[in-house]
Parts: C-alpha cells; sequence; structure tokens
C-alpha cells in the first residue's frame, strides 16, 4: 500500500501545481489595470510554477495570458522562447507583446516562431523591417555536392546543366525571399494610420482645442471663427465658409482632420448647429455625422481647402510698404502741399 501511496506522489504533485498555475493566471487575469508591483509579482510566481506544470496546464495557461492586455515584459519574452507547440498561440495573438521582444524572439527562435509572427493581425512598421532583414541575412543552404565519378573521364557536356540548375535554385530562392517579404507587407498593408499618429499632420494644441470648447459652449461664432482661422493657420475667411455649412459636415471634417478628442467635437456640432443635437438611433445627429467620416479623406480634403485659400486669399494692406520702399530722390521736385504754401508766403510778408 506504501508503495502505491509512493508511485501517485509524483502525479499528485504535478497535478497540485497545475492548479495552483492556473488560479494565479486566473487571478492575473482578473486584474483589468495591474500595478507595477502586481506585474512584478506575477511574474515571480509564474516562471517557477509554468516550468514545474504539465504540458497541458502550460498551454491553457498561455493560451489564456494570450488574452491579457497587460504583460510583464519578462513573461511575454519568457513565454515567446517556450516550444512552438506551447509559445505558438501567444505569438500570433497576443496584444501585450512589445515590438522590441517580437523581433527578440524572431531572431533568437527558429521559422517557425517566426511564423506565428508572421500571422498576427496587425505588425508595426518596425517588425516587419526586422523580419524582412532577418530573413535576408540569414545564411543559404549549400548546394548539394556533385556525385563522385567513378571514371577519372568526365564529359564536358553535363557542366552547362549543373549551371542551369544552380541558376534555377537561386532564382527560387530569391522568388521566396520576393514572396515572403510581399506577405509580410500584405499583411501590414490593412494597417491604416493609427489615430493617435499625427506625425506631419496639423494638429490642435492643448490651449486651441480649449479655446475651440469654450467658444462653441458660449455660441461666440466670431471668436470660434478667429480661433479655427488659427489653427488652420488659414484666412478667416476659410474658417467662416467652413462654419457657413448649416449641415456641420464641413466643420466635422475640418475637426476630425485637426485631431480634436471625438466627444470634444460632438460638442462642439451640438452647440454650433442645435440641430444636430437631436437624437436619432440612441446618438444624436451630430454623432453619427463624424462616425461616418474616415480620416484620411478629412486630411485630404481639408489639405485642399487650405490650397486653395492659400491661392485665392490676398491680405487687405498688401500695397501699404510701397510708400515707404520708394526712393527719396522722387519727392524732390514735387509741389509742396497747399496749407504749406499758404504758410510759406505769410512768412515772406
Amino acid at each position: 500500500m506504501r508503495d502505491r501511496f509512493r508511485d501517485l506522489e509524483g502525479p499528485l504533485a504535478v497535478r497540485k501545481k497545475d492548479v495552483v498555475l492556473m488560479a494565479t493566471v486566473s487571478s492575473f487575469e482578473s486584474l483589468s489595470h495591474p500595478t507595477r508591483s502586481e506585474l512584478r509579482q506575477f511574474a515571480e510566481l509564474f516562471m517557477p510554477l509554468f516550468q514545474a506544470s504539465s504540458d497541458e496546464a502550460k498551454r491553457q495557461a498561455v493560451a489564456a495570458l494570450s488574452q491579457c492586455a497587460n504583460m510583464p515584459a519578462a513573461v511575454a519574452l519568457f513565454i515567446g522562447n517556450q516550444p512552438i507547440e506551447i509559445a505558438a498561440p501567444f505569438l500570433a495573438a497576443s496584444k501585450a507583446v512589445a515590438d522590441d521582444t517580437l523581433i527578440t524572439i524572431a531572431r533568437t527562435q527558429g521559422a517557425a516562431h517566426v511564423k506565428a509572427i508572421v500571422s498576427r493581425d496587425s505588425l508595426s512598421p518596425k517588425v516587419i523591417d526586422a523580419l524582412v532583414a532577418l530573413r535576408q541575412s540569414q545564411p543559404r543552404p549549400a548546394a548539394a555536392p556533385a556525385p563522385i565519378a567513378a571514371s577519372q573521364t568526365v564529359a564536358l557536356s553535363p557542366a552547362p546543366t549543373e549551371n542551369n540548375e544552380a541558376e534555377a535554385l537561386q532564382g527560387q530562392r530569391a522568388a521566396n525571399e520576393e514572396a515572403l517579404r510581399e506577405r509580410i507587407l500584405g499583411l501590414a498593408g490593412h494597417l491604416g494610420r493609427a489615430d493617435e499618429d499625427r506625425l506631419g499632420l496639423r494638429t490642435l494644441t492643448d490651449i486651441q482645442e480649449a479655446l475651440l470648447v469654450r467658444f462653441a459652449r458660449s455660441r461666440e461664432a466670431t471668436h470660434f471663427a478667429t480661433a479655427l482661422a488659427d489653427a488652420l493657420s488659414a484666412s478667416r475667411w476659410l474658417a467662416e465658409r467652413i462654419m457657413l455649412d448649416l449641415s456641420g459636415q464641413q466643420l466635422a471634417t475640418t475637426l476630425t482632420s485637426l485631431g480634436m478628442g471625438f466627444l470634444d467635437a460632438v460638442f462642439v456640432l451640438e452647440k454650433l448647429y442645435p440641430h444636430l443635437a437631436e437624437q436619432q438611433h440612441n446618438v444624436t445627429r451630430g454623432w453619427m455625422v463624424l462616425d461616418a467620416l474616415d480620416p484620411e479623406e478629412c486630411h485630404e480634403r481639408v489639405d485642399a481647402w487650405r490650397r486653395a485659400d492659400r491661392y485665392t486669399y490676398k491680405p487687405e494692406v498688401a500695397n501699404a510698404p510701397a510708400l515707404q520702399e520708394t526712393p527719396n530722390h522722387r519727392f524732390l521736385n514735387q509741389a509742396p502741399a497747399q496749407r504749406d504754401m499758404r504758410v510759406l508766403g505769410r512768412r515772406s510778408r
């Protein structure tokens, strides 16, 4: 009987560690916004439990963690370096893995890990460039050695055939590399510009956005037009022309292009155009107008408006500096003003 329990002691211990591992993972999943201390504690508990657990428990734990939005960097790297049958769902689905971690895993692990990374729904340009560079830097396998002929007399005719085969093999490798590059770029091609990526775009400052919201709240259209013209670096005429569209479509397009927050833009539209505050399908009409806009199209339209404004708008005092730039000798032969002539006459008497 003692021998029987001794034989069961090992499986029971592993089973107990499996339960503890899944309990640890479940408690970490319940943390919507874990603190830095909680992330560190989870990393310290998870790795020893994971190594002592069964393969089935490891797969379940990794599958659960692949859905978490937050993950300690050490744990993400640890899971990514596991065998591919365990790490595959994490590498393909987890959104908590940093780009540098993905690049490190791709460089240190095999082709199976790279394929799992490539299958992700979204890849940043940084990861794409690293994967392409990694593929190009891999040493090409050497061609198979030609069989040794039994006789010393070798015919010269097969040589062109071997060269053709080597060229065909090299062309095939180049085609495979290009196909991989196109696949990676294709995976990233569906990714548009992220909403927070405003590089190269005209963007509202915090003060400009606060002024626009304030003037819209008090319905001061004149001040709002001035602030909008300043945000666009355009003429006041363009700002007023945008506001004259009573449908609110042009102003919504402009606010979207300038990067105003969605809720603030809805508030501005509803204040300046009261009919957009009407409820439709549990949301306001202003909400629906903004939600239907494509940011890229908004950027293109506003850029076109600003270009047209630069071509057509002329400052009111365009010729004012002309008198200052005129040489003084042009006034030497001019007659003095009539008032000055009368003064001179009185003095001569």
